[in-house]
């Protein structure tokens, strides 16, 4: 990826879906601190849908809410990380999603990129 400065301030590139506008006002474009969170929270739900989807299960819906925690010591780096995941289904049982999302975490290439570096905590909850 080449990201190129903008007048107005931050960066922008081109990428097939459409272009990336990156900025830390986020006036101009999404935070840095935003996309590290979404690309972490997507990436896992991503996969955790795959996972229950091979496991045969039928899934009509699936959030994933974050909170964020950041140390401003530390240049404001993110510390921590909560995913929620809720999970929207049929005949869903605990410990088949529990394992899911173990499974999950061990494929998600975003979560095992930062997991020595951010306290990644997870929670789920079922809706039928």
């Amino acid at each position: 990826m080449k990201f190129i400065l903008k007048q107005e301030g931050g960066f922008k590139s081109e990428l097939p879906y459409g272009e990336l506008h990156v900025s830390g006002d986020e006036t101009k474009g999404f935070r840095p601190f935003q996309l590290l969170v979404a690309s972490v929270a997507v990436c896992s739900g991503g996969v955790l849908q795959k996972v229950l989807e091979k496991k045969r299960l039928e899934i009509e819906d699936l959030s994933v809410k974050t909170e964020v925690k950041r140390n401003p010591d530390e240049a404001n780096r993110v510390t921590d990380l909560h995913m929620h995941f809720v999970i929207k289904g049929q005949d869903l049982k605990n410990e088949v999603v529990e394992k899911s999302m173990e499974l999950a975490r061990k494929n998600c290439p975003m979560y095992q990129s930062v997991k020595d570096s951010i306290k990644i905590t997870e929670s789920y909850e079922i809706v039928s």
